[in-house]
């Protein structure tokens, strides 16, 4: 059955608070700024995105430096292999008084954080910003992070998407502890708040006991946006189960098509509404006046700046599998793909791409690192326009998630010469029109568990 849809595309800003974008190479173009340790690096770029008319910016995190290559962070620190990762909230409350619209995303794990920590972060910043708040949910990746909490090894998925699924429950009744007409504020009487609207959620469960209530209350939003990126098809249930927006990675746009439809039928089957969850691919875009100097632009990133060893760097990262014992010109095996787990996955999406063409270490490699991880859209603003309608009206997206090559050029790029031509399309707004995120999304805000249903009156 048809499922129904929004006219206009859902557009977000996918960043990082470190030296480099998701890109490992973009410090080294001539005019990406250095000054990521500057507060108003970050406010600029926020900036230029509500410029845009952006629905949200989003960070992206990890709790170490890649170190699982050689056992040693070194490499990444050599080569800039994202060994900078600033400390999420704090960037977020600075952009937050830098800005008015724009919503406000940053990843925190689920693995090594605590439910309690979480609901607060997050609740704060919902109401410092206006109700701009969205939670990026992740379990995280590698035995690196594990230590720097620890803990000798990562957890096995399958057990960290069960302490996920507790974490999130707990979470969200944290923010609905606070009913929305809980604080009353009667000087006269002297009574703040009302105690039979504020409740303990008393949560005993495997992983977690939570006393509650949560020590901020009810948020503009009733709950920040939640967000998901699970892959896996535990994580695929997760994301149908909890997210307001799913950030995907397929690499082409027949798969982002049957991913579309397969996750908008999950979500359909966990008892919620499809079209209210928006499903967004991860794409570069790289625009230019011509599109012969977008073409040069991709020449450039493609095959200038990334060094060969931090791709392998971050292929160790994200598989928590050491390569520093093998070639790039290593073939990738059926024994290999056996023995180093979380590499099947990208391996099957990467022949899904380039067909039966014999793959090795340096093609996954560069899938991590460079602009082969997810699809290119290049040219100018016009050519750029046209391929985002194609996949929106085609039914293979509710929107994009947009990755930079560099900070701040290819945001301000985007918006200089693609924004304009996705207004002229009606396909992105020209103005924000709600006060929060949800209602700039179009979302509904949700019930409060805990409140109670309004008594009929007496006959």
């Amino acid at each position: 059955m048809p499922i129904p849809r929004r006219d206009q595309l859902t557009l977000v800003a996918f960043l990082q608070a470190s030296n480099v974008s998701v890109y490992s190479g973009s410090w080294r173009y001539p005019s990406a700024a250095g000054d990521f340790l500057d507060v108003r690096y970050y406010q600029r770029i926020a900036r230029v995105l509500e410029e845009g008319t952006f629905d949200l910016l989003f960070f992206d995190d990890r709790l170490a430096m890649p170190a699982i290559h050689g056992d040693s962070p070194a490499d990444a620190v050599r080569y800039g292999a994202r060994p900078v990762k600033l400390d999420l909230s704090t960037v977020l409350g600075a952009v937050a008084g830098a800005t008015e619209h724009i919503g406000l995303g940053a990843t925190y794990s689920t693995t090594y954080y605590q439910p309690f920590h979480v609901a607060r972060v997050f609740a704060t910043l919902d109401h410092l910003s206006g109700g701009r708040a969205a939670w990026n949910v992740v379990t995280s990746v590698n035995d690196a992070e594990a230590q720097n909490f620890g803990v000798k090894e990562h957890i096995a998925h399958d057990s960290r998407y069960d302490r996920a699924e507790e974490f999130i429950d707990v979470v969200t009744r944290l923010w609905d502890s606070w009913e929305d007409d809980a604080i009353v504020a009667d000087r006269v009487n002297g009574v703040f708040a009302d105690p039979e609207r504020v409740h303990e959620i008393a949560h005993h469960g495997e992983y977690f006991d939570v006393r509650g209530p949560l020590t901020v209350p009810r948020t503009p939003q009733g709950r920040p946006v939640i967000i998901q990126a699970g892959q896996s098809g535990r994580g695929r249930r997760f994301a149908a189960a909890w997210a307001d927006l799913i950030f995907t990675g397929d690499p082409s746009q027949e798969l982002a098509r049957e991913h579309y439809q397969q996750q908008k039928e999950l979500i359909a089957e966990a008892g919620r509404d499809a079209d209210a969850v928006r499903l967004l691919p991860m794409v570069y875009t790289i625009a230019g006046e011509t599109e012969a100097i977008a073409r040069e632009k991709e020449s450039v990133f493609l095959h200038d700046l990334v060094h060969p060893m931090a791709s392998l760097t971050l292929l160790s990262e994200v598989t928590n599998h050491d390569f520093s014992g093998h070639s790039l010109d290593d073939v990738v095996t059926d024994e290999l793909i056996d023995s180093v787990s979380g590499i099947r996955g990208l391996v099957q999406g990467i022949r899904k791409h380039l067909g039966d063409r014999t793959l090795t270490l340096r093609m996954l490699a560069n899938h991590r690192a460079t602009l082969l991880q997810g699809p290119r859209f290049v040219g100018t603003g016009p050519q750029i326009a046209e391929q985002m309608e194609q996949w929106f009206t085609s039914r293979s997206c509710d929107g994009f998630v947009i990755a930079a090559t560099h900070f701040p050029g290819a945001f301000e790029d985007f918006v200089r010469l693609v924004v304009p031509e996705l207004r002229a399309r009606g396909l992105v707004r020209t103005e924000y029109t709600g006060k929060t995120l949800r209602e700039n999304l179009g979302l509904d805000r949700p019930a409060n568990v805990f409140a109670r249903t309004p008594q009929a009156p007496a006959l």
